[in-house]
Parts: C-alpha cells; sequence; structure tokens
C-alpha cells in the first residue's frame, strides 16, 4: 500500500510542479497564471492536451516543441521530477499525520519561490499569503486556535530577526543586503517550524549557500545572490530530518 501512495504522490507531484512552474514564472510579471494557456515562449503555439503531461510530453517529443521544433528547457522536466520525488517523501517521511499536509504546503510555497527568485529575484506577496492562509486554516483544524495564535508569534520573531540581520548586512556591505521578500518568508517558516527552528533554517541555508555564493560572486557582476530558496532549503531539512537544538547539541557533543 506505501508503493502505492509513493507513486500516486510522485504523479500528483509531477502535475503540481508543473503549475507551480507557471505560477512561479507569471506572478512576478503580473501575469494571470490562468489565462493565456500555456504556450511555446518561442512560437506562442498553445500547448495541446498530449503535449502538457509532465515528464512524458518532453520525452516524446524529444525536448522540443511540437510546432517549431526549438528546444526546450530542459529545467521544466527537471523541476517536475523533482517535486514529485518530493511529493513522494513527504508522504515517506510523514505518511498522511497533520505534520503531512503542513510540510507539503509549506514545500509548494517553497518551490514557487524557488522559480521566482531565481529567475526574476521575486518573492510574490501572493504566495506567501496564500501559504500563510492555508497554514493558518491546517494548524486551527489539526491543532486549535492557542496553537495557531502561538505559531503566529513565532513567525513574527523570526521575520524580526532577519529584520536585524538586513540591518546588520546593509551597515557591513553599504548597500541593501536582503529583500523584504526574504524577511516576509521567514514568517512563514517561523509560523511552521516555530522561533529555535526558523534560526537554525537561516544557519543551514547559509551554509548550503556557501559554495553558491561564491559562485554567483565570482560571474555576475550585481552580485545579487536569490536567498529565498535557500532559506527553503534549509527550512524543508529542518522539517524532513527533524533537526532541533537537541539534535545539534548531540552533533556538537554538547
Amino acid at each position: 500500500m506505501d508503493l502505492y501512495y509513493l507513486i500516486c504522490s510522485f504523479i500528483f507531484g509531477t502535475i503540481f510542479g508543473s503549475f507551480f512552474n507557471v505560477v512561479g514564472d507569471r506572478l512576478p510579471n503580473n501575469e494571470s497564471i490562468v489565462k493565456p494557456r500555456s504556450h511555446c515562449p518561442y512560437c506562442h503555439h498553445n500547448l495541446g492536451p498530449s503535449e502538457l503531461i509532465p515528464i512524458i510530453s518532453y520525452l516524446i517529443q524529444g525536448g522540443k516543441c511540437k510546432n517549431c521544433h526549438k528546444k526546450i528547457p530542459v529545467i521544466h522536466p527537471l523541476f517536475e521530477a523533482f517535486t514529485g520525488i518530493m511529493f513522494a517523501l513527504t508522504y515517506y517521511v510523514f505518511k498522511f499525520t497533520p505534520n503531512y499536509w503542513i510540510t507539503l504546503t509549506l514545500l509548494s510555497v517553497i518551490l514557487i519561490i524557488f522559480i521566482s527568485d531565481t529567475k526574476y529575484m521575486i518573492i510574490s506577496d501572493e504566495v506567501l499569503l496564500f501559504g500563510l492562509v492555508l497554514l493558518i486554516i491546517e494548524r486551527l483544524c489539526f491543532f486549535g486556535l492557542s496553537n495557531a495564535l502561538l505559531a503566529l508569534l513565532y513567525g513574527l520573531a523570526a521575520s524580526y530577526t532577519m529584520y536585524l540581520i538586513k540591518l546588520l548586512g546593509d551597515h557591513l556591505f553599504k548597500r541593501e543586503s536582503m529583500g523584504g521578500g526574504d524577511i516576509k518568508l521567514m514568517f512563514l517558516l517561523g509560523y511552521v517550524l516555530g522561533y529555535p527552528g526558523a534560526l537554525i533554517a537561516i544557519v543551514l541555508g547559509s551554509f548550503i549557500g556557501l559554495p553558491i555564493s561564491y559562485f554567483i560572486l565570482k560571474t555576475n557582476k550585481s552580485h545579487e545572490i536569490p536567498f529565498g530558496p535557500l532559506l527553503g532549503a534549509g527550512a524543508l531539512l529542518v522539517m524532513y530530518l527533524g533537526i532541533d537544538l537537541t539534535t545539534i547539541s548531540h552533533l556538537l557533543g554538547i
């Protein structure tokens, strides 16, 4: 039965991955996520049903547009496959517990942010707000009002901490070191992970970002680094691995 749910989770994940890609690409450009229909970015050919099957359509068409035969960026099927894997992993770790639905919601927000922040350096308020509303509803249903209110306080503490880090970065680098979207994202992470968990996510995200940041600083004259995906990666590690202060103290031998 677990194998059945894992396969279903992967399939649904690829479908949602295709949708997340559209949302992450269109919202920063103030475009509707409904209209126009999905189309080739080169010849604007509207994609038919056979061209919209995640991963499979790409393979059948040889990675090219069915109409103009120009190459489709390989990031699209890779992102769909990655989303499918993450959906399956979420079921594997949490089964159908309350944390499954909460993690799946946070994961979805992070995946959309990955697209928008890496392509446009934008974290859309609409995505964060929609994710927060869903998470509040889930916490109210699963854990009650007091838990949901406490989570809001954790979110405020996490976002305020990120704001202080931004002020420090602005002072050290003599320029804007962080966007407002990262601070708002931290509110969401604090709401889900709690205050200690959100701080751990910042540390983990920063470590993950060290080699990436070095590469960007060497190759990109603007020196702009999308921090949202790194924060998201740190948060997912905390969620899936159950990392907390006790775990860290054991690793450090404290």
